[in-house]
């Protein structure tokens, strides 16, 4: 395992899907973890879980002052700030409006812009700790169209190339900036697209998780925890020469159109080509 001991975390969105699994596996690596999120129902069974080295701080990312305070409370708790998982985020439905100027300035703010903003409050923590690593959560769905709705789509395409400008402004100071790209990994951000519950939205990514397997050239269902293993290598001196770069962790679904893996489309393709074998 990746060793992270004697680091500080800080991990928004963390206490549910890709994050809470982040921060399990983060504090198993020896980390001091601090979980930024609005689900404060979370917050006992998580602290009752992972003990002394997990912090549970309630943050609205949206809120400049409350992520600045929350950020600076998690640093001067824990003694310091090496590595910050800029991982909060939220879909709203798959056939949204693009017009709906309203919803687009919520995704911008809530996906783009608070990157942005912990990255800003996190930075003179790690240039006093001598260096650190950010890790932004973007997307598939910023990589080609058809993934996502289209305010997240667009916002999480700006994630990555964010990341790219802070990787060369940061880099004298030790800094790496990286971009992580799920797939489809079943969590409760479907449900809470379609106005579920927090509770019938995690209901329901168990229930997908059964069958997407079927949704990659990779027969597997993406978890959560993939993306926390790629977010632990990020976070630990083993990619110490690595930053600006953005990985997709996506089973091979962005590797080529659904012709070039599953026979069904296949075949598809060639009756359209005209490359139907005879009988």
């Amino acid at each position: 395992m990746f060793d992270l001991k004697g680091k500080v975390a800080v991990i928004t969105g963390g206490a549910s899907g890709m994050g809470r699994a982040t921060v399990e596996l983060f504090i198993k690596a020896g980390a001091q973890v601090a979980c930024l999120d609005i689900l404060d129902d979370k917050q006992a069974a998580m602290a009752a879980q992972f003990g002394e080295n997990f912090r549970y701080v309630h943050t609205d990312v949206t809120n400049d002052e409350e992520l600045r305070s929350s950020i600076d409370e998690v640093a001067e708790t824990f003694g310091g700030l090496h590595i910050l998982f800029n991982n909060a985020g939220a879909a709203r439905a798959l056939d949204e409006d693009p017009f709906d100027l309203e919803g687009y300035d919520k995704d911008i703010k809530l996906l783009q812009r608070a990157v942005v903003a912990g990255t800003k409050f996190a930075v003179p923590h790690m240039i006093a700790a001598g260096g650190g690593s950010i890790i932004n959560t973007a997307s598939i769905a910023g990589l080609q169209a058809g993934y996502g709705p289209f305010g997240y789509s667009v916002a999480k395409a700006a994630v990555a190339q964010m990341a790219r400008h802070f990787a060369t402004r940061l880099a004298t100071h030790k800094i790496r900036v990286n971009t992580i790209c799920p797939g489809f990994i079943p969590t409760a951000i479907f449900g809470r697209a379609m106005g579920e519950t927090q509770a019938q939205a995690e209901q329901r990514s168990a229930m997908i998780a059964e069958n997407a397997n079927r949704m990659q050239p990779l027969p597997l269902a993406g978890r959560p925890e993939d993306i926390a293993n790629m977010a632990l290598f990020f976070a630990s001196d083993a990619s110490q020469f690595i930053t600006g770069q953005t990985i997709a962790v996506d089973g091979g679904i962005t590797c080529g159109p659904r012709s070039a893996w599953d026979e069904e489309a296949a075949s598809v393709l060639q009756e359209v080509l005209g490359m139907v074998p005879e009988d």
